[in-house]
């Protein structure tokens, strides 16, 4: 049976710009059917509403979640409590809160022992409501590196390749490896190169050879240049970039994952006033990292590099659902509001590869957000979940507001 919606009258957002006029949207089951003035569905008689004063765009899309994660103030200590049914129903609720903040697409970075990816199948399968997910499945680290207490630990060029190996097996979408130190695990500092260069181009090397994308946890400058050599296809966060790091990065056009939600989340509740507490050493690093983190990201965006929307959703106080709090994060660093909402679009879908998604046009996945006023002039207007209007998911209905 075909469904039909009708968007009438919309200002919209493609994905890359804001088009010059008011137009109407067409879904049929699970796709946009034709992009139009509204003249050309005169006589529809399907279901339909009217956007008058609101914008229409494809659904967010954020790079960087951990759908497993709890986003307390010690998600890891969370972790240590909990089994696998409560992981799985933990990445589902996750994954559910997610798509109702607008976000229709992510990359979950890192889970736990392949529980999310149960949860991706199920709602690719359409047993439940959620994102489209992309999954890497363990995180590959060296010994003592950043995330080894649930990563897959490999030293060595042979043995990063066999990890590589083991996560395309378990069928993941991408392959995150760790180029340095971190915030959130004890003992290692995220200036630290952890990886060497040719660990890293193996790991990247075996994953491109099967098809796989990749990420990498980068944040000091050496670790961020070897990845890059490497011919990595996204440093997530990305805190202490050089020029050089900027000119290499624009050659092989490297994206970022900027995830300012991560470093805000837990500085603003560095009080640890509401009770849910913040280990001191990842507050020490934040305050160490956090200019300088702003600074790189504003320095690689000037200089027109290419930056897709992340959050790091489960991390301390960052929670799934608010992602587009992320958005609000970008623009007060310097991000124009037009470019906050191609990076959280059209930019995302580019890094995931996810075909025929991400734009509103003809033939593409009915994945939809619908804002009251004008984004491009105001984020708050996307940014804050209150001024959702609609979200739709593959032509479904998941959130509405009229």
């Amino acid at each position: 049976m075909t469904e039909q919606i009708l968007l009438n009258n919309a200002r919209i957002f493609d994905g890359k710009k804001m088009l010059d006029k008011n137009l109407s949207v067409l879904i049929e089951n699970s796709e946009i059917k034709q992009v139009a003035g509204h003249a050309e569905f005169e006589g529809f008689t399907g279901s339909q509403y009217d956007l008058t004063g609101q914008t229409l765009m494809p659904g967010l899309v954020d790079c960087h979640v951990h759908l497993c994660y709890t986003a307390s103030g010690d998600p890891r200590a969370d972790g240590d409590k909990m089994g696998a049914s409560q992981f799985t129903l933990t990445a589902l609720k996750n994954a559910q809160e997610t798509l109702h903040g607008g976000v229709t697409a992510v990359r979950d970075c890192g889970g736990r022992d392949y529980m999310e990816f149960g949860v991706r199948d199920a709602i690719n399968r359409g047993e439940f409501d959620g994102p489209s997910i992309y999954a890497s499945g363990k995180i590959i680290c060296m010994t003592g590196g950043h995330g080894h207490i649930h990563g897959r630990v490999a030293d060595g060029v042979e043995e990063v390749r066999k990890a590589v190996r083991e996560q395309i097996l378990q069928g993941c979408d991408l392959v995150k490896i760790m180029a340095t130190g971190g915030v959130m695990t004890p003992g290692v500092n995220p200036e630290d190169a952890h990886y060497n260069a040719e660990e890293m181009a193996s790991g990247v090397h075996e994953a491109h050879r099967f098809h796989k994308r990749t990420a990498s946890h980068a944040q000091g400058t050496e670790g961020i240049l070897n990845a890059v050599n490497a011919g990595i296809d996204s440093i997530e966060h990305g805190i202490f970039l050089t020029q050089q790091c900027i000119d290499l990065m624009l050659e092989a056009g490297t994206y970022i994952v900027p995830t300012f939600a991560a470093l805000f989340n837990i500085l603003d509740n560095a009080d640890n006033s509401d009770g849910s507490k913040i280990p001191e050493f990842i507050i020490e690093k934040c305050i160490r990292i956090g200019e300088t983190h702003k600074q790189s990201i504003k320095d690689f965006y000037t200089a027109g590099g290419k930056i897709a929307m992340g959050t790091d959703a489960g991390t301390p106080h960052n929670k799934h659902g608010k992602n587009a709090d992320e958005l609000r994060l970008m623009h007060a660093n310097g991000i124009s509001a037009i470019d906050c909402l191609r990076m959280s679009t059209f930019n995302g879908i580019d890094l995931m590869g996810l075909d025929k998604h991400g734009m509103i046009d003809k033939g593409y996945a009915a994945d939809i957000l619908v804002v009251q006023g004008d984004p491009s002039k105001d984020i708050e207007m996307v940014a804050n979940t209150d001024n959702h209007v609609l979200v739709i998911k593959a032509g479904k209905i998941i959130k509405n507001k009229f």
